[in-house]
């Protein structure tokens, strides 16, 4: 019998003799294997065993009523019902993995992350996007305002007074790297433009935490690109000081927009904007009382474009 058929026989194994511990693990089988699209690299990083791994994407695919792998001269190719399930099988590890090392929770029905590596530590916490019309920051309402009447779209001049706060990303083939730093941006007045330009090109999940937690937190860029919405977060971390001499702690709100540059290619748009009280619901006040005291950018209502319009100036 060949792998093909070997494979295709499982599609006569009903889904309910799936063993729902097993789940995890046949996940992973499918993941690895699509991975690497090779029987033998895939057992080898599993340290599973052929007939096992062959067993599970069975499973699965009996579960699915369709072919994940198609076979060919031994060699694996993705079928289109394996394209289409595999990024929310990664995300399933992803999440598993995390929410075991209890990284991952829920806080009031949306996402909290939370990791520690020595030194460095980083929570985020998703807030209702509502926030943003009794939020004190003019900035941030009139940044979502100029979102939705530019349609998205990066270059349009309905963006113009708030595109030097912002920070814009592009997606490739190693994720969400950054392509754009505003002059006005909060980065860059933390760091200097040098290190603004520095740091343009890197993908946004290289955290110290590891490629899983960086993966879940890549994961929600997705999503609003995705469903083309918008997404609120506070997060709390330790980033490099302006002169690199060690570290300090920083809070701030993150506005994450969706957007297409001119080619129509996807972009997502990021404002952040300082806080000395995020609500994050596990955080340490101890170190709140490290963080320094906020300075407010420089956003006024001679800046405010549309506040002007509904003023009737």
């Amino acid at each position: 019998m060949n792998e093909t058929s070997s494979i295709r026989q499982g599609l006569a194994v009903g889904a309910a003799d799936v063993s729902p511990p097993l789940l995890f693990e046949m996940i992973r089988s499918f993941v690895a294997l699509a991975s690497t699209l090779n029987l033998s690299h895939a057992v080898l990083e599993l340290g599973s065993t052929r007939q096992t791994l062959r067993r599970h994407i069975a499973n699965i695919e009996s579960a699915m009523g369709g072919v994940l792998f198609v076979v060919e001269d031994r060699r694996y190719q993705l079928s289109e019902l394996g394209e289409s399930v595999l990024p929310e099988a990664k995300e399933i590890l992803a999440r598993g993995n995390v929410w075991l090392r209890g990284q991952s929770k829920s806080a009031a029905g949306l996402q909290h992350l939370h990791a520690m590596d020595g030194d460095w530590c980083f929570y985020q916490q998703q807030q209702p996007l509502g926030q943003i019309w009794t939020d004190p920051s003019l900035l941030m309402r009139e940044t979502f305002r100029a979102w939705t009447m530019a349609g998205c779209e990066i270059e349009s001049p309905m963006l113009a007074h708030v595109r030097p706060y912002l920070i814009v990303y592009r997606k490739s083939d190693v994720g969400w790297i950054c392509v754009e730093f505003g002059a006005k941006s909060v980065y860059v007045n933390w760091f200097g433009q040098d290190y603004a330009r520095s740091s343009i090109g890197r993908p946004i999940k290289q955290l110290p935490a590891g490629e899983q937690f960086s993966q879940l937190i890549d994961q929600a860029f997705d999503e609003v690109q995705t469903a083309q919405i918008a997404r609120l977060d506070h997060v709390f971390t330790w980033m490099p000081k302006a002169g690199g001499d060690g570290l300090s702690p920083v809070a701030y709100q993150r506005l994450i927009l969706s957007g297409f540059f001119p080619d129509r290619s996807p972009a997502l748009m990021s404002l952040i904007v300082p806080l000395d009280q995020p609500n994050i619901s596990d955080l340490d006040a101890a170190n709140l009382g490290q963080l320094d005291p906020v300075e407010p950018l420089e956003f006024s209502d001679e800046d405010a474009y549309f506040e002007k319009l509904i003023r009737g100036q």
